[in-house]
């Protein structure tokens, strides 16, 4: 009965230890796919406040977003009724004017593989997506973010702020902050992002604020509300060519 006992206090204390660190950023990224492989939301709509500030001179617009797992994000700038917005996947862009495709560009948006992609994609396609980024994957630490204990990938001293780096909440496992050049073809236009205030959604995490900065200098900040996950979306809702196809979620 005693060795009964002991076995069970030990199944206990080892249930309890704290997860061994993954040896390298490819292992963390695994790690992320595998805690929500099946769980995170599908689709993800909000409205979001944005605030541009360029020049001394601050802008305010509201967005209507919409985001498909794991790789199309369409964003309505302004009144959907007006036809003007974006599509992006990881790899491209797509400018919608008046319901019109009016150019397209080889510039992903650098976030989709990190809110979404991970977590429903093979690990692969999501190392290929983040590539242009130059994150060092074989460089990772551990250090605290907001309080909480994070993964730091591409970085391996504290002081460093310009390498590209991803910072991982480790017990959610969520990107909170993210430091990268964002257009590969201007490496010299660094961004530090935070992704802050997460709350639960379908499965999954979405930052309700995030703050985009430059020089240290906050030049957008985004302020998300009416955030609803596994909102019934059709494919086509995230072609860019069929824009007015489909009736808007805001509507």
């Amino acid at each position: 009965m005693a060795t009964k006992v002991a076995l069970v206090a030990l199944v206990v204390a080892v249930s309890t230890l704290p997860a061994q660190a993954p040896q390298d950023g490819r292992a963390l990224l695994d790690r992320m796919r595998t805690a929500y492989a099946g769980k995170w939301f599908k689709t993800v709509t909000f409205t979001q406040q944005t605030i541009r500030t360029r020049n001394g001179v601050t802008d305010t617009t509201t967005w209507y977003e919409a985001l498909l797992t794991p790789d199309r994000l369409r964003i309505d700038i302004g009144d959907p009724k007006n036809g003007n917005g974006v599509i992006y996947t990881a790899d491209s862009l797509y400018v919608v004017r008046g319901g019109a495709v009016t150019r397209s560009l080889a510039n992903g948006n650098p976030f989709l593989p990190f809110v979404a992609g991970v977590y429903a994609q093979p690990i692969d396609t999501t190392l290929r997506q983040i590539a242009p980024y130059k994150f060092d994957l074989t460089r990772l630490r551990s250090d605290t973010w907001e309080n909480r204990p994070v993964y730091v990938v591409g970085s391996s001293a504290a002081g460093d702020t310009t390498s590209p780096q991803l910072w991982v909440d480790k017990e959610r496992l969520v990107l909170v902050r993210m430091i990268a050049a964002f257009n590969p073809a201007q490496p010299a236009e660094v961004a530090d992002v935070w992704l802050m205030d997460y709350r639960p959604v379908s499965g999954g995490w979405l930052a309700v604020k995030v703050d985009i900065r430059q020089g240290g200098t906050v030049v957008q900040r985004e302020v998300y509300s009416d955030w609803r996950g596994n909102v019934d979306l059709p494919a086509e809702f995230f072609v860019a060519q069929m824009w007015n196809a489909v009736p808007h979620w805001h509507r």
